[in-house]
């Protein structure tokens, strides 16, 4: 396989996604509705809000001597209103009112994966249940969210599972206790836990003891690591001390050869994303995943927030092999890496390579393109 994949045969090949966090899913014309619903105003349409999400350049001295120059100026496409990510996640969760909301965003991101990304298995992070919604309990709304997944399921063939997310800003305690309660209501859909949130706001080493419940569990775990803290220390205490399965982003584990020679070595997944709130790093981004593939590092492209930054799995592929470079064999490769890394039970990973397989012969068939 030499010659470049077609955008469509990117647009079809089987995709799992690793890295989606659930509130980031949501449709502006879904926010739109329920915002009226709601009587909630805003300083424009959600339409204009999600295309105007944008986040700043931070403190220029934390990056100054980076492997990778990370860009400190504003970038061309940014707007002149810039909303942040997490006002506009904060104002969706405000308009989300019963378990019928959360059925509904849920199904609708496995809609939107399934039509835009041919998306075969999705891990939705999802946060700790809200004042507002404190009625559903933990079980209620997990179940809420299930049913979703369950309707997607149904209607396109797909698997999904879910991970509580771990707001690092809190407090190592708060974490530990949501972890308790995630263990204390096992659900068959919420396969494990994920430390996100601004890297700089909570370092990894807060949430050992949540992260050790976690793994006697037998939970999943995962870290959004090595992304806004330019260093790789970080990823080695997710690795080490909270036993992450996969790490999510990693891009500056690139400042230690010696961490990026062991992770190569461990073939530790990293879920990488192009497209980023802050436009102005953008380009860093590629030029980190294009680094991390060089370097052999495992990367998977995920869409982290798709609705609201605004991108798609596919995209991301596209990006991946047409602007970064990556070859045919390793798109193919990181669509496998996706379903080696997911948290499903083994028969049923098998089952959904099995079906990789099928459907990527297929593709390669009706493209001409020679296959592995």
């Amino acid at each position: 396989m030499s010659t470049p994949l077609p955008g469509a045969y990117l647009d079809r090949m089987p995709k799992v996604d690793l890295h989606c966090h659930l509130i980031g899913t949501v449709r502006a014309s879904t926010f739109a509705e329920l915002a009226r619903r709601e009587g909630l105003v805003l300083p424009d349409e959600p339409e204009r809000i999600f295309a105007d999400i944008n986040s700043l350049p931070p403190d220029p001295a934390l990056y100054r001597d980076t492997r990778i120059p990370v860009p400190q100026g504003r970038s061309a496409d940014e707007p002149d209103v810039s909303y942040s990510l997490f006002q506009a996640s904060n104002w969706v969760v405000d308009v989300l009112r019963d378990a019928d909301d959360l059925t509904r965003i849920v199904y609708e991101a496995f809609e939107d994966a399934h039509r835009t990304s041919a998306t075969r298995h999705l891990e939705l992070f999802f946060d700790a249940v809200p004042p507002h919604l404190a009625s559903l309990g933990y079980a209620g709304s997990v179940e809420a969210y299930a049913e979703g997944i369950r309707l997607a399921e149904r209607d396109f063939g797909m698997t999904g599972l879910m991970i509580q997310g771990i707001d690092r800003s809190r407090s190592g305690e708060h974490a530990l206790e949501l972890v308790r309660q995630v263990v204390d209501n096992q659900h068959e859909y919420v396969a494990g836990i994920g430390l996100d949130n601004l890297e700089t706001s909570g370092p990894p080493e807060r949430f050992v003891d949540a992260y050790r419940l976690a793994g006697e569990a037998g939970l999943g775990r995962t870290a959004h690591s090595s992304e806004h803290s330019p260093t790789a220390v970080n990823t080695i205490t997710c690795v080490d001390q909270l036993g992450c399965d996969r790490i999510d982003h990693g891009y500056y584990v690139l400042e230690d050869d010696d961490v990026v020679a062991r992770m190569r070595d461990e073939q530790v997944t990293f879920t990488v994303v192009s497209t980023t709130s802050r436009r102005s790093w953008r380009p860093w981004r590629r030029a980190s995943i294009e680094a991390m593939l060089d370097a052999g590092l495992r990367v998977v492209p995920a869409s982290d927030d798709p609705g609201m930054f605004p991108t798609t799995l596919a995209d991301e592929y596209r990006i991946v092999h047409e602007q970064i470079g990556a070859s045919p064999e390793q798109v193919r490769a990181m669509a496998y890496a996706g379903v080696d890394a997911c948290w499903l039970p083994g028969d049923e990973k098998e089952a959904l390579r099995a079906r990789f397989d099928r459907e990527l012969a297929a593709l390669d068939h009706e493209f001409g393109v020679s296959g592995r």
